[in-house]
């Protein structure tokens, strides 16, 4: 960034901190009705100078997660609850139908003991499992990683192949086409079935639909979401027998039932 846009970038941070200080002050002034706020500094997106995160809009953020820097967030993609995708150092590129899974991290390498200089790109249709940590390094198409599993800088997972959960995939490791590999330090375990690698795909589109059911649900406002809770306290599940008892016949409103098409399996209702 030049001189110019630190400069602006400066008067911008200045100009909120006054604010702030102006709050606090009036908040004083007013005695009885001073209060002391803890404001929260989470964002969702944020910038790095003049690196911004690119989200397609069809992509779920979750509010808890943290997009930093120079992100690239493909169609469909999701990243959930608790994930830090942090391209301060260098660029991430996370392609469509992608999902990183809660409390992940995605970060990116600006030096190592190879002297390599390496961003983090993460093809379409990968899954990549809770807890993961996966820094500078790359994953082709429709790869897998499992829950837990470590990818250090260099580290290439090629499509249709799989990191166990708990791995750790040391530098420069290339894990090929088909294959599964774990343990610490991660080694060759077997080839994947054919069904192994259907399922890579089906976990893909599993969460493309349930990303859809949560980005729906974070985008309601206050006062549907309350409605919503006095009609699941009227429609609770009660006893059978008490039901009988009362004369009540309880039948959960359209807007209360979970959509078919995220339960893998079950098809989705036919319309008339």
């Amino acid at each position: 960034m030049g001189s110019l846009g630190r400069a602006v970038y400066t008067l911008g941070f200045w100009i909120r901190e006054t604010g702030q200080a102006m709050d606090r002050l009036g908040c004083r002034l007013q005695g009885n009705y001073y209060f002391q706020e803890q404001l929260s500094t989470h964002r969702t997106l944020m910038n790095i100078f003049d690196k911004a995160p690119v989200v397609d809009k069809d992509a779920f953020i979750a509010p808890s997660a943290s997009i930093v820097g120079d992100v690239q967030v493909g169609r469909g993609s999701s990243i959930w609850y608790g994930c830090v995708v942090r391209g301060d150092v260098n660029n991430i590129s996370i392609g469509s139908g992608t999902n990183i899974q809660d409390n992940s991290l995605v970060h990116v390498a600006k030096s190592n003991l190879s002297g390599k200089v390496l961003p983090t790109i993460i093809g379409d249709n990968v899954t990549v499992g809770h807890s993961a940590v996966v820094h500078g390094c790359t994953i082709e198409d429709e790869a897998f990683v499992g829950m837990g599993a470590t990818l250090l800088d260099g580290v290439v997972v090629e499509k249709h192949a799989m990191v166990a959960a708990g791995a750790l995939v040391r530098q420069n490791t290339r894990v090929p086409y088909g294959e599964v590999w774990g343990g610490n330090p991660a080694k060759f375990l077997r080839k994947l079935t054919d069904e192994e690698i259907a399922f890579i795909s089906q976990s893909a589109t599993n969460y493309i639909n349930l990303a859809k059911v949560h980005a729906a649900e974070n985008a309601k406002p206050f006062d549907e979401i309350e409605l919503e809770k006095m009609l699941r306290k009227k429609f609770a599940h009660r006893d059978e027998e008490y039901d009988s008892m009362i004369g009540v016949v309880r039948e959960t409103p359209p807007e209360l039932i979970l959509p078919d098409n995220i339960l893998p399996g079950k098809a989705p209702k036919a319309t008339q």
